[in-house]
């Protein structure tokens, strides 16, 4: 079975910084297209960062020059470090693979998320 567990979450003020990481219980975790996504409360689930298996890339408009995406293929771990955080950021975090690649019955199951709480 795989396994997604997402951490690094937590309750920030405005401008602040958060790292997030998803570790993946998979196999061959470097071939995968992965995404971090969130979702606030009464929204869909949006994308907000890909990266491929080859290590390019993408970002929400939203996000761009904020948010950093990476991996580390070693550790089937990806990140997501999010700087000059604002409350619209406030969601909960999801990873998964990145669905522009995949069909939606090829996503992991969805682990549970870390919340990320941005407030003054």
């Amino acid at each position: 079975q795989v396994q997604l567990v997402e951490s690094g979450g937590g309750l920030v003020q405005p401008g602040e910084s958060l790292r997030l990481s998803c570790a993946a219980s998979v196999d061959r975790f470097s071939i995968y297209h992965m995404a971090w996504y969130r979702q606030a409360p009464g929204n869909q689930r949006k994308l907000v960062a890909g990266i491929t298996g080859g290590g390019s890339t993408n970002y929400a408009d939203s996000v761009k020059g904020r948010f950093t995406i990476s991996r580390d293929n070693a550790k089937s771990t990806m990140y997501l470090q999010m700087n000059s955080l604002k409350p619209d950021d406030t969601a909960v975090y999801y990873c998964n693979r990145d669905d522009r690649y995949y069909s939606f019955t090829d996503l992991f199951p969805w682990g549970q998320g870390t919340q990320v709480t941005v407030s003054s």
